[in-house]
């Protein structure tokens, strides 16, 4: 019987030998794809250069919207349009069909010259009349939003008073 439990023991030796080196194997390869798949290169995405930026100026009030874009220092033009170039009618000038007209042709003109974002600072009237930019205004910037643009601030910089000032017509006003 000694021989038959010690050939018992070898073959269970030699089992568990061939069975520990297997399991460790195993062990090792899931480890390395799990570190391959932490270390593959991801699909390469378009690479763009680096970003240039510019500043849309629109200005919007009751009779014209005009949609000025500039570099970021404001000294350079990039491209120029109001709503009144679109449109026969002047009484249309301000609408949001013509602002949006209006931004489409900036759009156009600023990606020929590679502009790939901008800031967006709008205007209305300000001082004595309206603080309220007009109807052009938000469809001008919905405009430029769809235009493929990266934006990154929107400011309001209509110039209101911080004292008083006076509005024109004299001391008792416009006599009709």
């Amino acid at each position: 019987m000694s021989e038959t439990e010690a050939q018992i023991e070898e073959t269970e030796t030699k089992a568990e030998e061939k069975e520990a080196p297997v399991e460790e194997i195993k062990t090792e390869t899931k480890v390395e794809s799990k570190a391959e798949e932490k270390v593959k290169p991801e699909p390469e995405t378009k690479k763009e250069g680096p970003l240039k930026w510019g500043i849309a100026h629109i200005y919007s009030s009751y009779n014209n919207t005009i949609i000025h874009m500039t570099d970021l220092t404001g000294a350079e033009t990039v491209a120029l349009s109001s709503g009144g170039v679109h449109v026969n009618a002047d009484r249309y000038e301000s609408s949001p069909f013509a602002a949006m007209k209006a931004a489409n042709t900036v759009i156009e003109s600023a990606k020929t010259k590679g502009f790939t974002g901008f800031h967006i600072r709008v205007r209305a009237v300000g001082g004595v009349g309206s603080r309220v930019p007009g109807p052009g205004a938000q469809a001008a910037i919905r405009a430029l939003a769809r235009g493929g643009f990266k934006i990154g601030r929107i400011d309001d910089v209509t110039p209101i008073p911080h004292d008083t000032t006076r509005k024109k017509g004299g001391k008792r006003g416009r006599r009709v």
